[in-house]
């Protein structure tokens, strides 16, 4: 029998509601109107706004990030994972970090001609530039917009480095751009699979590809030259865990040469939204994927506290980790990956109205 919360969920989105942000003073909540009477909810369909930047590299000081720098392309993510760390983020717009985060989703088209702006100063000094590490760049959206393509065109017209991570299958009509920049040293990408479980993965991740469609995703990248990771993240005790060894098997199997590995992260508003959605699929072990978290987080749901946030600390932690590590050795995947080059890159040459030359 379906629970309340399942009941009343939105058709192919990850989060179950739509709860106010942490900066909201009014609090909003469904009340039913006393009529016994079965209602079909109707289909939530997802919303684009656009934005105009200024600016489109954000930069960050934090020691437990390889990049200084990263461009977002959307705000939001249609994917609708229901623990995406990203989800706060929204709040910041005035929208729900729930379901408002998967249906309402902001595209910033002025991106590809801004990053060229920004990339030509003359103050600029040239690092890798990270995408996704917030919203997936190729999420469904991507297919109308290509914001996501026309960034690329512009880094590898500079000769900029870039790393990319996403669970988009869009990706793959990026694969001639991707094989170029490959070929110079200037382009890594990151698959995550949280789960080779299919039933469960369009639970957690409604709108994103398959397991077995992202594996396919690092064999026809590594086929075309691209250096992939495989990322086992994040790790859910309990539900997902079990799987670490066998998602790195299966990376390396498709082609990965790195990999990496993040324990659930739930900063902020995401802790209720994941509560909510373990109380309606899994609740007979909810009380023990909690308990698993809190003991790597000091008794608290989350700790942001810089080189913890990802893994946790504690006992549990230290197992994943050694596990990991074994893993990694046995199957002849390395941590990192080797640098990419920095010394191809030319500042894109101002707009004139005076034509060359030559």
């Amino acid at each position: 029998m379906k629970s309340d919360l399942q009941t009343k969920a939105p058709k192919g989105r990850g989060a179950l509601t739509n709860a106010v942000s942490r900066y909201d003073s009014v609090t909003r909540h469904q009340e039913a109107d006393g009529w016994d009477i079965d209602e079909v909810l109707p289909t939530l369909r997802t919303e684009v706004s656009i934005e105009r930047p200024r600016s489109i590299i954000s930069y960050n000081r934090s020691p437990d990030l390889p990049f200084d720098r990263s461009i977002n392309p959307y705000r939001g993510c249609e994917h609708g994972c229901v623990y995406c760390f990203a989800r706060p983020s929204h709040a910041y717009l005035g929208l729900s970090p729930g379901l408002d985060f998967e249906t309402k989703l902001v595209a910033r088209p002025d991106a590809p001609i801004v990053l060229r702006a920004e990339m030509g100063k003359r103050a600029y000094k040239v690092a890798p530039m990270a995408i996704g590490t917030n919203t997936d760049p190729y999420q469904p959206i991507e297919k109308q917009h290509g914001i996501m393509r026309a960034c690329l065109e512009v880094l590898e017209d500079c000769g900029h480095p870039v790393a990319i991570v996403t669970k988009g299958v869009l990706i793959e009509r990026d694969i001639d751009i991707l094989g170029r920049m490959a070929r110079r040293g200037l382009v890594r990408v990151g698959i995550s699979v949280t789960t080779l479980d299919a039933a469960l993965s369009r639970l957690m991740e409604p709108r994103a590809p398959a397991p077995a469609r992202r594996l396919q995703m690092i064999r026809r990248l590594s086929a075309a030259g691209v250096p992939v990771r495989i990322m086992a993240s994040p790790m859910v005790p309990a539900l997902t865990d079990p799987e670490l060894e066998e998602i790195l098997a299966q990376g390396k199997e498709a082609g990965a040469r790195t990999a990496s590995w993040i324990m659930l992260r739930l900063p902020q508003e995401v802790s209720p939204l994941w509560q909510d959605w373990l109380a309606a699929h899994y609740p007979d072990r909810a009380g023990r994927i909690m308990a698993r978290l809190r003991e790597m987080h000091g008794g608290k749901d989350y700790d942001a506290r810089w080189g913890h946030r990802m893994r946790g600390e504690g006992a549990y932690a230290e197992i994943i980790a050694a596990r990991f590590a074994v893993a990694i050795k046995r199957l002849g995947l390395k941590r990192t990956a080797p640098p990419m080059r920095t010394d191809l890159f030319e500042p894109p040459k101002p707009p004139t109205a005076q034509l060359s030359l030559f």
